[in-house]
């Protein structure tokens, strides 16, 4: 049985991976007396014992976990977790998909939602890395939605979100 230390070190190694050294420093330094509990349960539960179970790749735990925050409403994480799926290997064509299919489980309004913060997370992107003109849009779709990345990559390529990329919602555990 691991020890909490190492299912903390195991945590961070993995929360880090996925949601970049920025970020987790971001958030590690915000916490406060109040939340320092917190950091330190998010860090060995979430990241160190499910994140880090071998059961999914990352790629199907982010598309879980965008499905799940589509579907209760949790905007800030989704905006964190968005990033995180793009780290992970998902493409914005895919993303664009998961949004999809949560509208039929999760309702139009939640999928007008995410597409709005899946707009903006991406069009926070740098240069190359953002969504081109969706000339291919899907009627229905907002054309920042629909877009694949830009012309510089093939259509369905991965897009590595960077470390510096601004976060448009406040981190994980309440912290900015």
């Amino acid at each position: 049985m691991p020890t909490d230390q190492e299912r903390y070190d195991q945590g961070m190694a993995v929360r880090r991976a996925v949601l970049s050294d920025a970020h987790v420093d971001r958030a590690t330094a915000a916490a406060t007396d109040l939340t320092a509990d917190w950091q330190d349960f998010i860090t060995r539960v979430a990241w160190g014992d499910v994140w880090s179970r071998p059961g999914l790749d990352r790629r199907s735990r982010s598309v879980a976990v965008l499905s799940s925050l589509i579907a209760h409403g949790h905007h800030e994480e989704l905006a964190m977790h968005l990033r995180a799926a793009l780290r992970n290997g998902l493409t914005i064509e895919e993303i664009r998909e998961v949004i999809l299919q949560a509208a039929i489980y999760s309702g139009v309004p939640a999928a007008n939602t995410a597409f709005r913060i899946a707009s903006e997370v991406f069009g926070a992107l740098p240069g190359d890395q953002a969504p081109g003109a969706a000339s291919n849009a899907t009627p229905g779709t907002p054309a920042s939605a629909s877009a694949d990345v830009s012309a510089s990559a093939p259509a369905g390529t991965p897009v590595s979100a960077p470390a510096d990329v601004p976060a448009s919602a406040p981190d994980e555990g309440g912290a900015k």
